[in-house]
């Protein structure tokens, strides 16, 4: 049995990075009536809310026709994403941008109503997202200082500089995420950031020369002084809060004991599965665990034996 995707993964999406190349067919694709175009201002997308108080959902507002195409042409970014059962998307970024979108819907962070939203609309809002966010922090060369123009459909920059000519990709940095565990107990942190009561997984960036297993047991040690065995690779997820992607991780650790490393964490505490189970739960908000559409949540529930989060088909 195939087992489900976490939010924000792009399966469906068809990127036709082929495409890319072919300057002609890209203005051809965001000329066509059937273009799709995803407006970003400042890391928030644009989404109708109305509906969320009375019970209903958040949808995600595509723009197209003579609205998408006048958006787009006054947008400083346009990025080819892919197609989506046939139909092109493009990513475009207003911000700054005075666009009559507000009777359409609200700019928001996706992290607000990414659980709520269809997986195939919330993986779209975060690829363009992603994309944007890239774009706007390099408009300039790393190698000359130059300005750099947009080409490939959006998924490079050139410098402009002939003696220069160097090309920028859009990155991503890869993170580790694990939830470690030791018998029928789970250790759970709080980072000092994180919202009165939460605790989570532990988690940390990958350093350069080192492989995620070993980034599993640095961070986990660096963070809780716990030495783990038995790193198992359990999922990824994309996640452009700014410019991440999360591979995550079960592993073992060697005993119970664990120091808190306070410059990294706030607290941690070791939770049992019956602690962990919903009825169990403190009712007072002292204690609950991450929001459904985080790979930590996903780690929590497989550990406890059930997946967790929305649908990813839709």
């Amino acid at each position: 049995m195939q087992r489900p995707r976490n939010p924000y993964s792009s399966a469906e999406i068809d990127r036709a990075s082929h495409e890319r190349e072919n300057d002609e067919r890209m203005i051809e694709l965001a000329s066509s009536g059937a273009a799709r175009f995803v407006p970003i201002d400042s890391e928030k997308n644009l989404v109708k809310t109305s509906d969320i108080k009375t019970g209903g959902v958040p949808e995600a507002v595509f723009l197209h026709g003579m609205t998408g195409r006048a958006i787009a042409n006054a947008a400083d970014t346009q990025v080819f994403l892919g197609y989506v059962e046939g139909t092109p998307y493009f990513a475009v970024d207003v911000t700054g941008k005075d666009v009559p979108l507000s009777e359409l819907g609200e700019f928001v962070d996706l992290r607000q109503v990414g659980a709520l939203l269809f997986a195939r609309e919330g993986s779209i809002l975060a690829y363009a997202r992603g994309m944007t966010y890239w774009h706007r922090r390099h408009r300039y060369c790393g190698v000359c200082g130059a300005t750099t123009k947009v080409v490939r459909g959006g998924h490079v920059r050139q410098c402009t500089n002939e003696n220069c000519k160097a090309e920028h990709f859009p990155r991503t940095d890869p993170a580790v995420i694990m939830l470690v565990h030791h018998g029928d107990k789970c250790l759970l942190g709080r980072g000092k950031h994180f919202p009165r009561g939460m605790h989570s997984t532990l988690a940390g960036f990958v350093e350069p020369g080192e492989s995620f297993e070993d980034a599993v047991a640095r961070e986990v040690y660096e963070e809780v002084k716990v030495r783990v065995n038995n790193v198992t690779y359990r999922s990824s997820q994309p996640w452009p809060f700014p410019a991440s992607v999360m591979i995550g991780f079960h592993a073992e650790a060697e005993s119970l004991d664990f120091e808190v490393n306070e410059t990294e964490l706030e607290a941690a505490r070791w939770m049992s599965r019956e602690e962990l189970q919903p009825e169990n739960l403190p009712k007072d908000g002292s204690f609950f665990m991450p929001r459904r559409d985080s790979i930590a949540r996903r780690l929590i529930e497989e550990w406890l034996g059930h997946e967790a989060g929305p649908s990813i088909s839709g």
